[in-house]
C-alpha cells in the first residue's frame, strides 16, 4: 500500500547526530516569550504569527491570547516550529502539507526534534531521523531541499536570550550574564 500522506517519516534507526542539550539543560516548558520577539526570533512578521495562530497552525503552548490586552506566550519549542514552517513556506511547500508536517512535529520531544532533518521536493515533506536515511532519500531523486531541525534549533539558541522571556507562572527568571570577566572570576574561584 502506498502512503499518500504529504508528511513521510523514512525507516531506520534513530539518528546518531551530536546532541544540542548535552548537559541536560533542556528549554524550561513555563518559560516563554511574547509574540513580538517570538517573530524576531523566528524571523516572521506579527501578521504572520496571528494568522498561523488563529487558524491553529502553531499556537503557543504556554498561554494562548484570551480576549483584547493579553498576550500568548511561546515555548523554545513553538518558537522551533514557526521557524520551520517559515523555511518550508519560503520553499514553496503548500501550507495543508505544512500543517500536516507540524501535527507531526508537535508529537515530538525537543530532543528528538534535534535528531530531525526535514526533505521535501515541493510537495512531500520527509522525515529523516538519520544519515542513512538521507542517503536513500536523496538515491531515490525525492528530496529537494532539507532543513536541519538541529541547525535551527542552535540558531535560536544563539539569539533567544537577547530577548525578554517570561514564567508563565509569574516566577522570576534568574539573568544570565556571560561576559568573559565574569567566567575568569568564577574560575579562579572554583579552581
Amino acid at each position: 500500500m502506498v502512503d499518500e500522506s504529504p508528511f513521510r517519516a523514512a525507516d531506520g534507526e534513530q539518528g546518531q547526530q551530536g546532541e544540542l542539550f548535552p548537559d541536560a539543560s533542556l528549554p524550561d516548558e513555563l518559560v516563554g516569550y511574547r509574540g513580538p520577539a517570538a517573530c524576531q526570533i523566528a524571523g516572521i512578521t506579527y501578521r504572520q504569527l496571528d494568522y498561523w495562530a488563529r487558524t491553529k497552525l502553531v499556537m503557543p503552548s504556554i498561554r494562548t491570547a484570551h480576549g483584547s490586552g493579553s498576550q500568548r506566550l511561546y515555548s523554545f519549542k513553538d518558537i522551533l516550529v514557526l521557524k520551520i514552517v517559515k523555511r518550508l513556506l519560503d520553499t514553496g511547500v503548500s501550507l495543508q502539507n505544512i500543517r500536516v508536517a507540524v501535527d507531526h512535529l508537535r508529537e515530538r520531544g525537543v530532543r528528538d526534534l534535534a535528531k530531525v532533518t526535514l526533505f521535501s521536493d515541493g510537495t512531500t515533506v520527509y522525515e529523516c531521523t538519520s544519515p542513512e536515511e538521507i542517503v536513500d532519500l536523496l538515491q531515490g531523486g525525492q528530496g529537494v531541499f532539507g532543513i536541519a531541525v538541529s541547525g535551527a534549533m542552535q540558531e535560536i539558541s544563539g539569539t533567544i536570550h537577547e530577548f525578554p522571556a517570561e514564567r508563565a507562572d509569574g516566577g522570576e527568571i534568574e539573568p544570565v550574564v556571560r561576559d568573559e570577566l565574569s567566567e575568569r572570576r568564577n574560575a579562579r574561584r572554583t579552581g
